[in-house]
């Protein structure tokens, strides 16, 4: 009678014998396929940030030199100046963005007059082929608007 419980036993233990090291593959597959997948998105939502800080900044620095400028013609090479350099400080693509500028009066320049400067541009997806990244779904538009008050003593020279 012992030997027939000791066959028994023995068969009920080759199956998890046979299954033995399939937890570590197990983890290892589906730690990669979630890890892929999470990086990626890490890396996304960093370059989208880093986007918008850099719009962001050339926005405010044009706002900035936008109501210091001594007439119109100056502000706007100023302000095309401004985004131009701190978009490059980003590693963003300045001839892709676009800059409006509004004034809450007739002349910009005037004694407490308001200038709003809004840039909009497209953040492209990291890793993505240039050929998507020109289309919607490999880039993500990002817009800031900043918006800066001229001094009352702008006119008054000494």
């Amino acid at each position: 009678m012992r030997p027939s419980r000791r066959s028994s036993e023995c068969r009920a233990t080759e199956p998890l014998a046979t299954e033995r090291g399939s937890a570590s593959l197990e983890f290892l597959t589906v730690g990669i396929i979630l890890l892929v997948p999470l990086v990626y998105l890490v890396l996304a939502v960093a370059a989208v940030q880093a986007g918008a800080l850099g719009i962001e900044g050339a926005a405010r620095q044009a706002a900035r030199v936008a109501v210091l400028a001594a007439d119109q013609q100056a502000s706007d090479a100023a302000v095309d100046r401004a985004v131009r350099i701190a978009l490059a400080d980003y590693g963003l693509d300045a001839g892709a963005a676009s800059v409006t500028v509004n004034c809450d009066s007739v002349d910009c320049l005037e004694p407490e007059a308001r200038v709003t400067v809004r840039v909009t541009a497209r953040v492209e997806l990291p890793l993505v082929p240039e050929f998507i990244s020109l289309s919607a779904i490999g880039s993500v538009p990002v817009e800031a608007s900043a918006t800066q008050t001229v001094s009352r003593f702008a006119d008054v020279r000494p």
